[in-house]
């Protein structure tokens, strides 16, 4: 069942549950996917996250009664999302700042730190944070860490970073309290005007390792 909270003058949040589930986010990708063909009058944007869609719409085209019901009807209906696309990111894992800290932590090695990394069933959840930020959930349960105590600055681009269930890949210098324990030379910023971000949410992420010097000639 989902639920229709009024967000200012200007939104509805659609809600599928409280917890993260496989069920609840299917149901965000698929009201998403049908309310892209099929937008009501006056809608600009809507925003997928993990239980669930922001749907931004005018005001003065339409209000939260009408826009309620246009997503009940979509809801009603049976929609199947298009198949998630398999994204592949290179990662060199040597010299990343934090895996031999990742390491002690868990109680592995360095290197099974690094397989059960590679080994992690990865799929975008929602973007957030910073342009091309893909939270991704899949981290296997092995390496899940609470976050630093506290941030370090200056975090490059490319870093692949980690804590509690997720993974991510920092795609400006920024700030962060999660766990770098690699580095990618795969663009997240395409710099395409028409697919700015290399994922979509619900992709799937598939991590292969590279070597230094790989990295060093990519990057």
């Amino acid at each position: 069942m989902a639920f229709y909270r009024p967000v200012a003058d200007h939104a509805l949040l659609v809600e599928f549950g409280t917890t993260i589930t496989d069920a609840a986010h299917a149901q965000v990708l698929a009201l998403d996917k049908a309310l892209a063909a099929k937008p009501f009058p006056g809608f600009r944007e809507a925003i997928p996250a993990f239980v669930n869609l922001l749907v931004d719409f005018d005001p003065v085209l339409t209000d939260h009664v009408e826009v309620a019901s246009h997503l009940r009807g979509l809801a009603d209906q049976t929609h199947t999302p298009a198949a998630p696309a398999t994204r592949e990111v290179l990662v060199c894992y040597e010299n990343a700042p934090d895996l031999d800290e990742v390491a002690r932590q868990t109680g592995m090695s360095s290197e099974a730190v690094i397989a059960a990394h590679l080994s992690g069933d990865y799929r975008v959840f929602l973007y957030g944070f910073a342009p091309g930020y893909a939270y991704m959930g899949g981290l296997p349960e092995t390496l899940r860490l609470d976050r630093k105590p506290s941030p370090v600055r200056g975090v490059p681009a490319g870093r692949v970073i980690i804590a509690g269930a997720q993974c991510l890949i920092t795609t400006l210098t920024m700030p962060t309290g999660w766990w770098i324990i690699g580095r990618t030379p795969t663009r997240v910023l395409t710099g395409d005007e028409s697919r700015p971000f290399l994922f979509d949410v619900g992709d799937h992420i598939h991590f292969r390792r590279i070597s230094l010097g790989d990295y060093e000639a990519l990057a």
